[in-house]
């Protein structure tokens, strides 16, 4: 009787599941997209083909395909499917798993594909609990996650797994997907249309997909046309990808400040809005312009730092969404200001020098004279401060075992533009 109820149920899920999942691939050729890795000729599109694939880690946003590729690797192999969600698994789900594995490849040959989505929420032992069954052959394994596995997953696991790197859908990919949608629900979606909800899901067919759903039944409910109006309405926010702790956030960063530091303002504001869009603490993104500011510009233009400290100031004073103004002034600012990083060599080196050879003592003309007995130890004998004889004043500074060594050496540029000497 169960099972008669499960049956029922089954195929009623299939009649009211998401659009998405009616209209799910089955095969490779039915896949949007990915054409890099698993494209006609590809030895990973061969090896799915012949039944043969390795064990995977599949990274890539959400709605490229991951779960897909995992059932369509199922079937082309006459596996069967294991699916465990990181996010609720535990480690005796895992080793439920793993011996019905057993069973299958004893009792009669058949051989198990696990498949565990967000596998970076498995912490270690989670993972090593699958190791030895992925090393012997008894199952297939393909994690799904959308963060970066080299950090995410622990080096054993990894070694033994082939990484394949997916890409969001591109919009004309994001077409063909919407068409067969509208095939599924019966309609015709006007190219606008279209082109707008493939717009908005940034690379996510399932996004695109459950839009469309909602506009049609929206507009099916209204007796009305699917109109551009009636998508803005559903999709009020194209989803961002990004994540404060992962890939996108360090992308995204490093490209903000080599674009200040390359002197294009545009790219400059188009980073720090992005990050902006996506969440990112704006105290962070004004360290960033402080920290260029002296990096990258340095004596070049001194007002630079000012400009930038101003911004970060001005950031604790009003925040988001004004201080917007503060930090993208200071963004921009940066990025026009002629380049030094002499200052920031000067330090570098200097601190590597004391590193690897110690704190040198400084010349005895230059060390605490205030006590009594310091004139008879020799400090302070022979020092002439600048204020009483110009002339006099030039002498190198620096411990006798580095005289002569140059540490700030300027760049020529801007406020650099002189020789750099101490005296003027």
């Amino acid at each position: 009787m169960s099972d008669l109820f499960s049956d029922a149920a089954a195929e009623r899920a299939d009649a009211v599941a998401p659009l998405p999942q009616r209209i799910r691939p089955r095969t490779l050729d039915e896949l949007v997209g990915q054409t890099g890795v698993l494209g006609p000729g590809s030895a990973l599109r061969r090896a799915i083909d012949e039944g043969r694939a390795p064990s995977m880690i599949l990274h890539g946003p959400p709605g490229v395909g991951k779960t897909t590729i995992a059932r369509i690797v199922a079937e082309a192999s006459s596996a069967t499917f294991e699916e465990l969600s990181a996010v609720s698994a535990r480690v005796d789900d895992v080793r439920a798993v793993l011996a019905r594995a057993r069973d299958r490849l004893g009792g009669n040959g058949l051989r198990t594909l696990l498949f565990i989505d967000e596998i970076h929420r498995f912490d270690k032992r989670q993972q090593d609990s699958v190791l030895h069954a992925v090393e012997e052959g008894l199952v297939t394994l393909i994690g799904a996650t959308t963060e970066n596995p080299y950090f995410e997953v622990n080096q054993a696991l990894l070694s033994r797994c082939t990484v394949i790197e997916l890409e969001p859908l591109t919009e004309d990919e994001l077409g063909v997907v919407l068409g067969r949608g509208a095939q599924a629900l019966g309609t015709e979606v006007p190219a606008d249309v279209a082109a707008a909800i493939a717009r908005r899901a940034g690379g996510d067919a399932r996004t695109a997909l459950q839009t469309l759903e909602l506009a049609w039944e929206t507009a099916r409910a209204g007796d009305a046309p699917l109109t551009l109006e009636l998508v803005d309405d559903v999709a009020r926010k194209r989803p961002l990808r990004y994540d404060r702790a992962g890939d996108r956030h360090y992308d995204l960063v490093s490209a903000f400040i080599k674009s200040m530091r390359g002197g294009d303002p545009d790219a400059a504001v188009y980073y720090l809005a992005a990050m902006l869009e996506g969440g990112e603490d704006p105290r962070f993104l004004a360290r960033r312009i402080v920290i260029a500011a002296s990096e990258d510009v340095g004596n070049a233009d001194p007002q630079a730092l000012v400009v930038a400290v101003a911004a970060a100031q001005a950031l604790e004073h009003v925040g988001l969404p004004e201080a917007q103004l503060n930090l993208a002034q200071a963004a921009i600012y940066v990025a026009r200001a002629p380049k030094s990083n002499a200052s920031a060599r000067a330090i570098w080196d200097a601190r590597a020098d004391v590193r690897r050879d110690g704190i040198a003592e400084p010349p005895a003309m230059l060390r605490d004279a205030h006590y009594r007995a310091a004139a008879s130890r020799g400090h302070g004998v022979g020092y002439v401060s600048p204020h009483d004889d110009r002339s006099g004043s030039r002498a190198d500074y620096l411990p006798e075992s580095l005289r002569g060594r140059a540490y700030y050496v300027p760049s020529g540029n801007g406020e650099e533009g002189g020789s750099g000497d101490r005296d003027g």
